[in-house]
C-alpha cells in the first residue's frame, strides 16, 4: 500500500487538497493519505494529524512564529519515524510548507508541489529553496512552467483548479427574485475581503463608494458579499446606516449575476474573470506593509487577470489612490460606457483562452499516481 501525506494551511488549500484527494482515490484505490487540512479532507476521508486552527494566519508575530515550528517539528518526527509516506503533497501555504520541505529532503522523503508559491509576484529568491528541496512542482499558471524549468526544475502544468470547478453562472431571475433584487435595475456588488484586516482598511471606502454610486444613480442596487468564515458582528458594524443587502455564502452566483464589481484582490478577481464580469479591484494595507511589498515584489501588476494576460485589463487602485472619487469613476465608466465595456468584457474572454481546460485537480492526482506506479 503506498502512502500519501498532505499538507494545506489554509481553507483554500483545503478545498483544493480534497479534490486531489477525491480523484487519487478513484486512480489508485490501494492509497493511506494523511495529512493537515479542515473538514474538506476530513470528509474525503483523510485523517488529521492537525487541523487548521493555528496555522491559517497573516503576517508573522512570535505567536505563528512558534505554532509552526512546533507543529513542523512534530510533523517532520511523525513523517520520518512513524508513517513513512512515499510522496509528501505540498498545497500553497509557502510559509509553512517550504520550511518543512527542507528537513523532509533531508530525511529522504519526496515532496511535490502543488499550487507552489507565487515566487513570480514577489520574493523570487524562494524559487531557489523550490529548487533544492522539491521533487516536482504541479503548477496552475501556464507562465509558471517555463519559468520553473529555466531553473531546471522538474514541472508539470496542471491548469488552474477554478476552470473545472467554478460553478456556471446562476439563473439571474432567480437569483434576484431570492434575495429580492429588481431585474430592471443594474447590480454592483462589494466583495470587501475574507479577512479581518482587510475590512478595516477596505469596507468603510467601499460602502461610502456604494452610497455615492447610488446617490448619483439611483437606478443602481448594491449588494455586500458576506465572507462565510467571517462573524455577523465583523460585518455588522460596518453596515450601520446602510440599507445594503447583504449575501452570504453565495460569492458565485453573486459575482455570475452582477453588472459590475468592486474587488478586494485575491482570487475573486480571476472568479469574476471567468464569468466576464467587468470589476475594478482597489486593495490597501498599513503603509509599512505595502513599503515593504514595494521593495520584494517582482510585477507591478497585482490582480490575477492582468498577471495572466500581462497587461492592465482590470482597473487596479492601490493603496494611496483607494478613495471614493476612484472608485466611483471606474465602476460609472464600467456601467455607462458601453464601448468600454464591450471591450472589457472582450478582453475578459481573452484571459479566459489563455487558461488550460485541463481538470486540475484530476491532473495532479494522475502524475502523483503515475509515481506511485513507477516506483511499485
Amino acid at each position: 500500500m503506498k502512502k500519501l501525506f498532505v499538507i494545506t494551511g489554509e481553507y483554500s488549500g483545503d478545498i483544493h487538497a480534497a479534490h486531489v484527494v477525491e480523484e487519487l482515490k478513484k486512480l489508485y484505490p490501494d492509497v493511506l493519505i494523511e495529512g493537515i487540512g479542515g473538514e474538506n479532507l476530513k470528509n474525503a476521508g483523510v485523517k488529521l494529524f492537525s487541523d487548521h486552527q493555528k496555522m491559517s494566519a497573516v503576517g508573522i508575530s512570535p505567536m505563528i512564529v512558534w505554532h509552526h515550528l512546533t507543529l513542523g517539528k512534530r510533523l517532520v518526527d511523525y513523517l520520518e519515524n512513524e508513517f513513512k509516506p512515499d510522496l509528501v503533497l505540498c498545497i500553497d501555504y509557502g510559509v509553512f510548507n517550504l520550511s518543512v520541505a527542507k528537513f523532509l529532503k533531508k530525511a529522504g522523503i519526496k515532496v511535490f508541489y502543488y499550487i507552489p508559491p507565487q515566487v513570480w509576484a514577489s520574493r523570487k529568491w524562494r524559487i531557489n529553496t523550490i529548487k533544492k528541496y522539491i521533487d516536482k512542482v504541479l503548477c496552475i499558471f501556464p507562465f509558471e512552467k517555463p519559468m520553473y524549468e529555466s531553473y531546471g526544475i522538474d514541472t508539470h502544468y496542471c491548469g488552474h483548479p477554478l476552470v473545472s470547478q467554478l460553478p456556471p453562472k446562476a439563473d439571474k431571475e432567480k437569483f434576484f427574485q431570492k434575495h429580492g433584487l429588481d431585474l430592471d435595475k443594474k447590480l454592483v456588488s462589494v466583495f470587501p475581503g475574507s479577512r479581518v484586516f482587510e475590512l478595516k482598511q477596505l469596507m468603510n471606502v467601499f460602502i461610502k463608494s456604494a452610497k455615492q454610486l447610488q446617490k448619483s444613480h439611483p437606478e443602481l442596487q448594491i449588494c455586500i458579499s458576506h465572507a462565510p468564515n467571517l462573524p455577523d458582528n465583523v460585518y455588522n458594524k460596518y453596515l450601520k446606516n446602510t440599507d445594503f443587502k447583504v449575501i452570504k455564502g453565495e460569492n458565485q452566483a453573486l459575482l455570475s449575476c452582477s453588472d459590475a464589481l468592486i474587488l478586494a484582490s485575491g482570487t475573486v478577481a480571476l472568479e469574476a474573470c471567468l464569468y466576464q464580469v467587468p470589476m475594478i479591484i482597489a486593495y490597501r494595507g498599513p503603509w509599512l506593509f505595502y513599503f515593504i511589498y514595494l521593495l520584494v515584489r517582482c510585477i507591478n501588476k497585482v490582480s490575477l487577470p492582468n498577471i495572466i494576460a500581462d497587461r492592465m485589463i482590470v482597473p487596479e487602485i492601490i493603496q494611496g489612490s483607494v478613495s471614493v472619487q476612484n472608485i466611483s469613476y471606474q465602476i460609472e465608466k464600467i456601467l455607462y460606457n458601453e464601448s468600454y465595456r464591450k471591450n472589457y468584457v472582450r478582453q475578459l474572454g481573452e484571459v479566459r483562452e489563455l487558461l488550460s481546460d485541463k481538470n486540475s485537480a484530476l491532473e495532479a492526482a494522475r502524475i502523483i499516481a503515475e509515481n506511485f506506479c513507477n516506483n511499485s
